[in-house]
């Protein structure tokens, strides 16, 4: 079994990717959903686990509601209210969500010595 995370943004895929195993299917929408959209990315997912991670907005929450009802089973990621989105979220409260979503394993940290490594 696959895991999918959808997410709103590209900028938002690529700040997971960097803090996630590429095993991951990390899935955008673009902001937008239409139909065509849904029907495709219910396709694609079926059967998987799939993980919804919003901004915390009222476009994201819109995304969100859509999302829910098209996979009743996900688990839901949020970021905390005052942070600009998923892509303007720290990286160690993002990988305190995937910790708490239990993705655990998949989790590339970032080494803190390092120091062209950044907390956003």
């Amino acid at each position: 079994m696959s895991i999918f995370i959808i997410v709103e943004g590209k900028n938002d895929r690529s700040k997971l990717r960097r803090l996630l195993d590429p095993e991951i299917n990390i899935v955008c929408t673009f902001g937008t959903l239409n139909s065509l959209k849904l029907e495709s990315l219910i396709k694609r997912i079926k059967h998987d686990e799939v993980y919804l991670f919003m901004d915390n907005d009222s476009s994201g929450k819109k995304i969100r509601g859509v999302l829910r009802d098209a996979f009743p089973d996900a688990a839901h990621l949020y970021t905390r209210r005052g942070y600009p989105g998923v892509e303007g979220t720290p990286n160690e409260y993002l990988i305190a969500q995937l910790e708490k979503a239990g993705l655990d394993e998949f989790i590339i940290y970032p080494d803190p010595n390092l120091p062209w490594v950044t907390k956003t």
